[in-house]
């Protein structure tokens, strides 16, 4: 149950047309009132004279400010709630809404009841889902309510309220998540068709625009590639001071364009947060060494290099301090931001939404240590800078690399979200695995179906030894991971990793002692991607000579997969 409070204005009559009117896209249905201050308000929903009972109720609203003398009323008198069931729920009654109304204004200080003086509300249901409360700012006596940090105080009590009626336990907000879209840009996002609202898209493009960005001309210059418009705001010293941006088509009644400043768009997309991300030591337009080596050497190149980088994030994540993980969790959120720029459109979809769900695990009232984040926004950056990768071959193989790390990457960020009670965006870094998931599967598929068949194809004695280099570097994962039908991948790495002059049982050691595999679909999966990063290896299978393989003669059963050491090992 979600509680959104504002302060809307000094105009009671006008919310309450809209409240009570068809809504912008005539989504509201049979609007009538659930609760008021006294139980006997008038309801213009139930009645044949909806002006008048509009009228009507305003007044009786409006009375106790009315009563004070014109410099004593407040400037903007009328307050503003909405109180949204969660998706999941079941369908409230009135009666439960009113009692929800009232346990609303009660909590945040309005209408505190038990003798107390109070402000006249009323609350009104136009859908099943959810009620608004509209209250005026002056109490009965003439004195102002005792409404300071309402918001907090509504969220408090709606965690009681779901507990207490088996409702969906909405996770607590802390101040860091972005400004959710209003209900007036909802409806206008829906009337122009599209799927995100004007404030949505405007803060994903943004978010792209900074991921890797190291100076402001670069962010702006990539603002404007993308189609915005751009307004700056100057001190009079001409030091720049923030900025809006604004859809192109999105306008007003006046058919002028609507501009929203970064702030709004999420709290670290302002321009004082923003270069907080620039290394000092870096001059705009100024090329470093990695950009000119990324440049040369291709989106495989960025791809591999941000796996390796992901995997040293990871382990400061697990064991640094706080700063320098909420460092690494932040510019983890701008790798994804580039990665799904980046990326073939059989991934693209769902490493979006990826993206999309890890930015509210990107912030939290931890301060991040910059600096300690240079190497994670310099990957972001190579992969921007090396554009578009290929959907096969080597750009295929190693985004599927670089998925499989940024899956670990963003689990890392969920366990700390977790330790430190940072429960939205523990869940939001669960949501983005999720994603990272389904994009893996399809960007995993061809590259381990040519690592499989190599490994279907391996002699027999090859594949025995690569078997007892499992059992002897993973004895308590071997007989797993021979059950999975990533074994013959596994092994045609492993082989790859041995032609190349590695210790294959050292590395598997190596490869698998860092971090846990529990949270692998596939350890063989995950095993491989790590092997071929630290062998250096292609991570396209199909660019190695075949090596030692044999066509299984026919003995009428299966000869290349060992069996349970229960039956028979490998010898």
């Amino acid at each position: 149950m979600i509680p959104s409070i504002n302060r809307s204005g000094d105009r009671t009559a006008g919310l309450l047309h809209y409240l009570y009117g068809p809504g912008r896209a005539e989504e509201h249905t049979d609007p009538h009132l659930v609760a008021s201050f006294d139980g006997m308000a008038p309801d213009p929903g139930r009645t044949t004279s909806f002006d008048a009972a509009i009228r009507d109720l305003a007044l009786l609203l409006d009375q106790p400010v009315e009563a004070l003398s014109a410099h004593a009323r407040p400037a903007k008198h009328v307050w503003h709630t909405s109180v949204r069931a969660a998706p999941d729920d079941r369908i409230l009654t009135d009666d439960e809404w009113g009692d929800i109304a009232r346990r609303v204004v009660a909590a945040t200080g309005i209408d505190p009841g038990d003798g107390e003086p109070g402000c006249r509300w009323a609350a009104v249901r136009h859908a099943d889902d959810h009620i608004h409360i509209v209250a005026t700012l002056v109490c009965e006596d003439g004195s102002r309510p005792d409404d300071f940090r309402s918001g907090k105080r509504a969220q408090t009590e709606c965690r009681i309220i779901e507990a207490e009626m088996g409702l969906v336990r909405v996770n607590a907000g802390d101040g860091t998540a972005a400004k959710r879209p209003t209900s007036a840009e909802r409806h206008k996002a829906e009337r122009q068709g599209r799927q995100r609202t004007a404030r949505e898209e405007l803060r994903e493009t943004a978010r792209r625009a900074v991921a890797g960005a190291q100076s402001e001309e670069e962010f702006f210059d990539r603002l404007a590639a993308a189609g915005l418009l751009i307004r700056k705001r100057a001190a009079p010293s001409g030091d720049l001071l923030g900025y809006t941006v604004a859809l192109v088509d999105d306008r007003n009644e006046n058919n002028e364009p609507v501009h929203f400043a970064g702030s709004t768009l999420a709290p670290d997309l302002s321009l004082p947060r923003i270069r907080e991300r620039w290394p000092a030591q870096i001059e705009a337009g100024t090329a470093t060494a990695a950009d000119r080596t990324s440049a040369v050497s291709g989106p495989a190149y960025a791809r591999r290099h941000a796996a390796g980088v992901a995997w040293q994030a990871i382990l400061s994540i697990d064991h640094g301090d706080d700063g320098q993980a909420a460092a690494h969790i932040a510019a983890a959120g701008e790798v994804l931001d580039a990665l799904a720029k980046t990326s073939a459109a059989h991934t693209r979809t769902q490493l979006s939404e990826a993206a999309w769900a890890f930015e509210r695990a990107s912030r939290s009232h931890v301060r991040a240590e910059r600096g300690h984040d240079r190497a994670l926004r310099q990957a972001a950056r190579d992969l921007i800078r090396c554009g578009p990768a290929l959907g096969r071959g080597e750009d295929g193989a190693t985004t599927a690399m670089l998925i499989d790390m940024a899956f670990f990457l963003v689990t890392a960020a969920a366990h700390w979200h977790s330790r430190k009670n940072h429960a939205q965006q523990a869940t939001a870094a669960q949501q983005a695995a999720e994603h990272l998931r389904a994009a893996y599967r399809a960007a995993a598929a061809h590259p381990m179906a040519v690592l499989h068949h190599r490994g279907r194809r391996l002699a027999q004695p090859l594949l025995h030894r690569q078997a007892t280099h499992l059992r002897q570097a993973l004895p308590e994962l071997a007989e797993q991971i021979f059950n999975e039908p990533g074994w013959h991948a596994l092994a045609a790495t492993l082989t790859d990793a041995e032609t190349t002059g590695h210790d294959v049982t050292s590395l598997l050691a190596e490869a698998a002692e860092h971090r846990e595999l529990d949270t692998a679909d596939s350890l063989s999966d995950v095993l491989i991607w790590r092997l071929r990063r630290m062998a250096n290896l292609p991570a396209d299978a199909s660019a190695m000579p075949d090596t030692d393989t044999a066509t299984p003669r026919r003995t009428g059963r299966p000869v290349s997969r060992p069996v349970s050491r229960s039956r028979r090992a490998p010898r």
